[in-house]
């Protein structure tokens, strides 16, 4: 019998395992393989996808400040007119055409409309007919409006007003669906019906729960949107000391002036300095007020008219105080000798007004000024975008009190005009007068995605909430069809 030789297992075991590393090492060799050649093929994508992505070229526009004229909503001199409501037959239509056929050069008009006829009790249902007439031929005219109620033209406001508050109430209550109606070009009510050529001096109802009864019915006869004016204030203080107007009325209650700058006390709108012991009206010192409306009217209008000739209205120190009280808007015809000697006046300012005169001055400053002080426009190649940011100064002597809409526009030969694209921007933050190197940024981005190649202009645009008006900016360049032209964008 032969010896059989007994194998050498530890051989065997070597042999078998070489052979299945060896199987194992030809695996992960093709799935290292199969990783790299994913890689690449993504390497591949990615550049294969840059070279098909649109390459930009851009172009931005440089802006340089304007002295022109503006015609702008909501600013700027205005027209005064009365109308006295009753139950003779008018034809408002002619009335007002007759009114205002010299008044060719402003946005503002003041209307004042009597209703002393109606003091006895409730407005006819002819008297408020007339009343919605009137505005509305008004409105045919393209103005905004001032508008203010009153029962005296004559300086007797306790003798003409109505007997009892009640009837101020009710006549409120009354013209609240007109008041609605009419809201997209009412710009404030001035006063609440009572006193002294309706400026709420010189009346029976002066005390703080009358006036807040009176501001609080008006708040609701009035849309939101409308701004409402008190004469000086210290009434302002005492209506909004009722904790349930606060919410009401903040952001809505403003000032008018019709004292402006007459004297040290603006004819009694501040506590005179020779007013001893506390004041019944609960006026402060002139710097008080002043420092108080400084601050107040950041978020709300100011305005009215300046009178009596004296050196508080002498150009140089009209133009302070106009700064200071932040005014938006004065009467284009009152006092006329006030604003005669503004007209003999020169700004001698080193800047683009050099040499104007004092009046045009006053007038292109009123309100919000508002102008482009820079474009840029970046290519953002990670987010596949183009990122535009427009700086804007405000030059005038007061806020743009509502916000505008504000659009970025796309034209192109080929496609014509794209839709609008938003922008953004705390507008109202630039607050002008002595703030007027400040600068905010309207920002909005533009997607390559939807983009073919080719020649783009872009176009900055800015519109007036309630009217669609389009803002005009105090720049040399002047707007086109889409707005105002602030860069090309080629793309390929």
């Amino acid at each position: 019998m032969r010896n059989r030789q007994k194998p050498d297992r530890k051989r065997t075991a070597d042999k078998g395992f070489s052979i299945r590393s060896r199987i194992q090492y030809a695996k992960n060799g093709l799935l290292i393989l199969r990783f790299l050649l994913t890689i690449a093929a993504l390497v591949g994508c990615v550049f294969l996808w840059k070279g098909m992505r649109l390459r930009a070229d851009l172009e931005s526009v440089a802006f340089t400040e304007s002295s022109r004229e503006l015609r702008n909503p909501n600013r700027g001199f205005y027209c005064l007119y009365t109308f006295w409501i009753n139950e003779e037959e008018t034809d408002y239509q002619q009335l007002v055409k007759e009114s205002y056929y010299k008044d060719k050069n402003t946005e503002l008009t003041q209307i004042q409309i009597c209703l002393q006829a109606y003091r006895e009790g409730p407005i006819s249902e002819k008297g408020l007919a007339d009343i919605e007439a009137l505005l509305c031929a008004v409105e045919a005219m393209d103005r905004q409006l001032i508008v203010r109620f009153l029962y005296d033209t004559d300086g007797q406001g306790e003798q003409h007003e109505p007997p009892s508050l009640e009837i101020i109430l009710q006549h409120m209550r009354q013209l609240q669906p007109i008041l609605t109606k009419k809201n997209r070009h009412i710009f404030l009510v001035q006063g609440l019906f009572t006193g002294n050529w309706g400026e709420m001096n010189g009346t029976r109802y002066d005390a703080d729960e009358d006036l807040q009864r009176l501001a609080e019915q008006l708040a609701a006869a009035t849309p939101p949107s409308t701004y409402l004016g008190v004469r000086i204030p210290a009434q302002w203080r005492r209506i909004m000391a009722s904790e349930s107007l606060t919410n009401v009325l903040d952001g809505r209650l403003c000032l008018f002036n019709d004292g402006m700058l007459g004297n040290e006390s603006d004819f009694g709108t501040y506590r005179p300095e020779n007013v001893v012991g506390e004041d019944v009206l609960g006026r402060r010192f002139p710097q008080e007020e002043l420092d108080f409306q400084k601050e107040l009217c950041r978020s709300v209008p100011n305005g009215g008219e300046v009178i009596n000739s004296n050196p508080y209205n002498d150009f140089a120190n009209a133009v302070a105080g106009l700064k200071e009280r932040r005014v938006t808007y004065l009467n284009r015809d009152y006092d006329q000798a006030v604003l005669d000697k503004w007209k003999d006046a020169v700004w001698e300012g080193d800047d683009c007004f050099q040499g104007m005169d004092g009046y045009s001055y006053i007038e292109r400053h009123l309100g919000y000024r508002l102008l482009i002080e820079n474009v840029d426009l970046k290519y953002d190649e990670r987010k596949n975008c183009i990122e535009v940011m427009v700086g804007l100064k405000n030059a005038g002597f007061a806020p743009m009190y509502k916000d505008p809409r504000i659009k970025l526009i796309l034209y192109s030969e080929k496609d014509g005009q794209r839709p609008p694209i938003e922008m953004k921007c705390e507008i109202r933050e630039l607050t002008g007068a002595e703030e007027a190197d400040a600068v905010e940024t309207a920002h909005a981005r533009i997607s390559l995605e939807k983009l073919e190649r080719g020649e783009y202009e872009v176009y900055f645009r800015m519109e007036d909430p309630d009217t669609g008006k389009v803002i005009q900016m105090a720049n040399e360049e002047d707007a086109q069809e889409y707005g105002y032209a602030i860069g090309k964008i080629s793309l390929h």
